[in-house]
């Protein structure tokens, strides 16, 4: 077999994009220094897992297991205990307070320093009309 299409592998593999996801991680696998089931022939990597698939040389269902657990990630999460919580709230009040945080509405009134907010504007169209 000297060059290996998608179509002879498709026989053995029905849907080309688990092939390719599987012939991906033969061809990692390989990478990391598995053993060859076939002769390399100045083939590369991918195509060496491609003519393995091909040839049947190499358990589907283990590169499938071996797919599956390069794609997991464990991921551990602290969730931060009750007391730390408390701390954190303290702690941001503080840092609030350091700040001289100014509260909302002091500072929109600031920004319209020259308008009369006091004024309601039905009072006003009811004085323009007298």
């Amino acid at each position: 077999m000297a060059r290996v299409t998608v179509e002879d592998c498709v026989l053995k593999i029905p849907n080309r994009f688990d092939l390719v996801m599987l012939a991906a991680q033969r061809a990692r696998n390989i990478t990391a220094g598995a053993g060859l089931t076939i002769e390399r022939d100045d083939d590369k990597n991918p195509v060496i897992a491609l003519r393995e698939i091909a040839d049947e040389t190499i358990e589907i269902d283990e590169l499938q297991e071996s797919l599956i657990k390069s794609l997991q990630q464990h991921v551990e999460t602290e969730e931060p205990e009750e007391d730390d919580v408390d701390l954190l709230s303290v702690q941001q009040g503080q840092a609030d307070d350091e700040e001289g945080a100014t509260p909302p509405m002091e500072k929109l009134s600031s920004m319209y320093e020259d308008a009369d907010l006091s004024a309601n504007p039905e009072d006003e169209a009811t004085s323009k009309d007298a």
